[in-house]
């Protein structure tokens, strides 16, 4: 089989806000933004080296649900830093704090290794790791 990840898909009513957030938060690059696309304000493109996320808003007349852990499906997304720390500091710098909290910390040891997680305007869960399993 030749198979790898295309892209993610995430569906958003605060656009502008979660563009910021994947643009200047994590370092995505917009690599097309599309208007009025398929009853859709915007259906925009972004790219984090080979990865890609497509960013939708909802189709007209639609109301989304909320975001849950508890629900069937991808519940995370994350991402691999060489430094957890460093990672951690560079957005709470960049003043975006919306950090899940876990025991107390919002930076916290898994195995060997640390992580931390950020919930993004729509409600997406991502990690950032230092390692890889």
């Amino acid at each position: 089989m030749d198979l790898r990840v295309h892209h993610v898909c995430i569906q958003t009513e605060k656009y502008e806000e979660s563009l910021d957030f994947y643009t200047r938060i994590l370092g995505f690059k917009i690599i097309k933004e599309t208007e009025n696309f398929h009853k859709r304000e915007y259906n925009t493109w972004l790219s984090l080296g080979d990865f890609m996320i497509e960013i939708q808003t909802k189709k007209e007349g639609d109301i989304l649900k909320p975001w849950s852990s508890k629900a069937e499906g991808i519940v995370h997304i994350c991402f691999m830093a060489n430094d957890v720390k460093t990672e951690y500091n560079r957005i709470k710098a960049l003043g975006y704090n919306n950090f899940k909290i876990k025991n107390g910390e919002e930076i916290y040891k898994v195995e060997d290794g640390y992580l931390f997680k950020i919930k993004a305007p729509e409600g997406t869960e991502v990690e950032i790791r230092d390692t890889l399993i």
